[in-house]
């Protein structure tokens, strides 16, 4: 009886003093829960460019994305800062577009879009729902505070990844990124997105580039230096073989010599 007993109380101890960094080891930085759900519930269109999400499906069976919600859920700020740079960007990437996902289950199908949940002086970005972190937060604090705001924040890449369940954003990929594999998703989330013609094209009559709004909302984000580009147009020259561009016209691009315009937003859900 003795033995058991001290046996407990040494183990609950040791639980109490195990550092944030043991704690948080037992996390799954796979996040294979999430990719189960995008695996069965999320597919490409032909071109490879976008995505459609089952939201009658998940509707119907939520329990494998709310055990995937409630384990983020789960870790602390102390715990996320343990993480490397790469796990805490690939945690919070994907807590913004499983809760994004959540919240538009919350209301659907009464919805045509995201917008809906909202309202004339109010934003469903702006809600705090979210649990994370010992805190419930919003969307736009996860973007704009835990993401972009990060001291290390260094990737505008990060905009072809969270998703906003709308047809003009870029698509909810299929699968959850994980640390491993983050700069390959990220770039891949580029290519992809830059290759749909209805949203970033080069009109060559008009000497004309045009771009997702995503490039005017974030412009800033963009001039950061990554890739050596200090602006929109420098950061899309890299990735001239998505827009099918010549190498004169990436040259053109680089050195300023086209104009740039935005394509309209579709706010329709991506259903």
């Amino acid at each position: 009886f003795y033995v058991n007993f001290w046996s407990s109380i040494c183990l609950s101890l040791a639980a109490t003093l195990l550092p944030a960094q043991t704690l948080a080891a037992a996390f799954d930085h796979q996040h294979n829960g999430f990719t189960a759900v995008l695996k069965q519930q999320v597919r490409w269109n032909a071109e490879g460019t976008a995505t459609a999400v089952n939201y009658a499906a998940l509707k119907a069976q939520p329990a494998a994305l709310n055990a995937y919600t409630a384990s983020l859920s789960k870790i602390t700020a102390a715990e996320l800062k343990s993480f490397s740079k790469a796990q805490r960007r690939a945690f919070l990437i994907n807590a913004y577009n499983a809760f994004t996902v959540q919240l538009i289950l919350s209301k659907y199908p009464d919805l045509k879009s995201i917008k809906d949940l909202g309202g004339v002086f109010s934003s469903p970005w702006k809600k705090s729902f979210v649990p994370l972190l010992g805190r419930t937060i919003s969307l736009d604090e996860i973007e704009h505070t835990l993401i972009r705001g990060a001291a290390d924040f260094d990737d505008p890449r990060i905009h072809f990844a969270v998703n906003c369940a709308s047809i003009g954003c870029p698509a909810l990929r299929d699968e959850a990124y994980t640390a491993d594999k983050l700069d390959a998703q990220l770039f891949d989330q580029t290519q992809r997105f830059l290759k749909d013609r209805s949203r970033n094209y080069f009109n060559a009559k008009n000497n004309t580039l045009n771009l997702s709004m995503i490039f005017k909302w974030y412009g800033s984000d963009f001039e950061r230096g990554f890739l050596n580009a200090k602006s929109v147009v420098e950061f899309v020259a890299n990735y001239g073989t998505s827009l099918a561009l010549t190498k004169a016209q990436e040259q053109a691009i680089k050195s300023g010599t086209v104009d740039l315009e935005y394509t309209e937003y579709d706010w329709l859900l991506n259903k």
